[in-house]
């Protein structure tokens, strides 16, 4: 992996935890997550290792459905109160 693209990634990895971390709104500190999923999904597959892969794959899928289960009890939250306010 070239140096420019893992810092590109670590730089991703970084804000996606200060906008997750600092966010006041739901929406916000979701897509605060899913930018620590893109950026840390490639450093944890950069070794071709069936190991790796296989924590790659794993972590993709439970953080897809954590991120799912977290829009959708944000969506219901925001649809009884009407806020979307953390």
């Amino acid at each position: 992996m070239s140096p420019f693209i893992l810092a590109t990634l670590l730089l991703g990895l970084g804000l996606g935890t200060t906008v997750t971390f600092a966010s006041s709104h739901w929406l916000l500190a979701w897509m605060g997550l899913e930018m620590n999923t893109l950026a840390i999904i490639p450093l944890m597959a950069q070794h071709h290792h069936p190991r790796a892969v296989e924590a790659t794959t794993k972590y993709f899928l439970i953080q897809a459905t954590a991120a799912a289960v977290l829009l959708f009890a944000t969506t219901t939250n925001a649809w009884f109160t009407g806020q979307w306010e953390i």
